[in-house]
């Protein structure tokens, strides 16, 4: 895929990529790995939450049906970890389920399907290149303390 000239590319980024299918890990990785990414790899949940906890990652993308844990479960662990972390929820069940951003806790859902390499990597992309807020149990100290001294 080649970006858009009037987009900026996405700056390298460390990104944990979670899937129980080694196929689907391998090729993801490739993928993600021609974009200047370095990309660590988990084949289940419990191993992506040990590798999370050792490493900084920029993005972390994630099967939704896995055997130890499903995907929504592994989001859930990973916000308490580090809640700003962008998420990518993959399924192919997206419909089926019903899965979307505000039920799975990730920043967004991908049907795996022929348009799938298309969509990861556009999301990538914009997930890495937007600013994003922090959520507001962080932000209240930073406003609190801003008020103390003075400055707002």
């Amino acid at each position: 895929m080649t970006l858009r000239s009037n987009s900026r590319p996405a700056p390298p980024a460390r990104i944990l990529l979670v899937d129980d299918n080694r196929s689907g890990l391998s090729a993801r990785k490739a993928i993600l790995a021609e974009f200047g990414h370095t990309v660590d790899c988990a084949e289940d949940a419990a191993s992506g939450l040990k590798l999370f906890e050792r490493h900084r990652y920029d993005l972390v993308v994630t099967d939704f049906r896995m055997p130890d844990m499903d995907g929504t479960r592994f989001i859930a662990e990973l916000r308490k970890r580090k809640p700003d972390v962008p998420i990518v929820l993959l399924s192919g069940f997206v419909e089926a389920l019903g899965l979307n951003e505000h039920n799975t806790g990730a920043d967004t859902v991908i049907m795996k399907n022929a348009r799938e390499v298309h969509h990861l990597t556009s999301t990538v992309h914009r997930l890495l290149t937007t600013v994003r807020k922090p959520p507001a149990s962080e932000a209240a100290p930073k406003r609190k303390a801003a008020r103390k001294t003075g400055r707002t």
